[in-house]
């Protein structure tokens, strides 16, 4: 796979950041090869848990404890978010993050209140909870703490090395069947995931945290995702031999979907980054979403549709067939919740 330039700016998976398309006015910061420092905001958001009815997504209510991401993976789904904040999907995404410092606090409240109905929490589901800042603030952690306490299930997606650290907690929750964690895993090509997705581990260490994980006696699936067409779906076999043989038991995956402004952010980083191949992906996408870069249609804007989007499938399951991955998906039990009491941690250590 050649290429002429390296992508963004200062590291970043975007090079721009375009207009806000609810906002009148834009501000144009000075041109800097360093790019934007991340800056750091406070989210004074009085609840936690989002709730969801969607029947592309395998849960209900989730918890996210930053808005935007670091990780800054140009093609992700979760930029035009940013616009309902004041902000762009372009660089602000990534380098303007809002942080809900109450987020294990928030949590504490909501599980413990009688109209709390024990069931799955997703950790992300809009953004990555273990992107960098997370191994100084911790607020993760805090958060699969009182999930433990009550004894929760959680199902974490993450596409970090960090969420090794928290083995211990996971584990805990795991004994009880109350925990899964999917690795996403996009490509196995170092290059290119430094190029897609700047601040997000290697593919190396993400195997590695497959092994860690799964060592430690927690649930391990994998997610591919997204798949792109003339760009990583030519990968998928490889992907799932490598996840397979370091101990994922399950895997999923999912077709690129370019909503709103992501698309000209994903044609201008590939103008940067694979002119060569610029044409030939745009047109594959258009060929699965129905002549546009995005179908936003419930139950096929995940597995796209026409003939690419069939071939991946078929390339998909029947790779999974021969290394004994399942496409199930983890059922978690709630038969331990328990309300968590100040009172009950002093004298129940069961």
């Amino acid at each position: 796979m050649t290429s002429q330039s390296k992508t963004g700016v200062g590291g970043r998976g975007s090079s721009d950041n375009p207009r806000n398309r609810f906002e009148p006015i834009a501000f144009v910061p000075d041109e800097s090869p360093e790019g934007p420092a991340t800056r750091f905001l406070k989210d004074t958001s009085r609840s936690i848990i989002a709730y969801n009815d969607s029947p592309d997504v395998g849960f209900d209510a989730s918890v996210n404890p930053y808005r935007g991401c670091e990780h800054g993976c140009i093609y992700c789904y979760a930029r035009p978010t940013h616009e309902y904040l004041g902000f762009s999907a372009g660089l602000d995404f990534e380098s303007v993050i809002l942080v809900k410092e109450r987020a294990p606090e928030l949590l504490r409240k909501e599980l413990s209140s009688p109209r709390w109905k024990p069931q799955v929490v997703a950790m992300c589901g809009v953004t990555d909870p273990y992107q960098p800042v997370e191994r100084r603030l911790e607020l993760t952690r805090g958060c699969l703490e009182v999930l433990a306490a009550f004894r929760n299930p959680v199902a974490m997606v993450t596409k970090n090395h960090l969420v090794t650290r928290d083995v211990d907690v996971l584990a805990e929750l795991a004994a009880r069947d109350a925990a899964v964690v999917f690795i996403s895993v996009t490509t196995l090509d170092a290059d290119l995931c430094g190029r897609m997705e700047p601040r997000a581990s290697q593919p190396h260490l993400r195997l590695n945290a497959i092994r860690t994980l799964k060592q430690a006696g927690i649930p391990v699936g994998v997610i591919v995702a997204p798949v792109i067409p003339a760009l990583n779906d030519h990968e998928l076999p490889a992907i799932l031999a490598a996840v397979a043989e370091a101990g994922a038991a399950s895997a999923g995956y999912s077709l690129v979907r370019l909503p709103f402004g992501v698309k000209d952010l994903f044609e201008r980083w590939l103008e940067e980054n694979y002119p060569e191949r610029k044409d030939k992906v745009l047109n594959r996408v258009r060929e699965i979403r129905g002549g546009k870069l995005n179908d936003a249609s419930f139950k096929t804007r995940m597995r796209g549709q026409g003939i690419f989007a069939e071939q991946a499938e078929a390339l998909f399951d029947g790779a999974c067939r021969k290394l004994g991955l399942s496409r199930r998906s983890w059922s978690l039990s709630t038969a331990s919740f328990r309300r968590s009491t100040a009172q009950r941690s002093l004298f129940d250590s069961d």
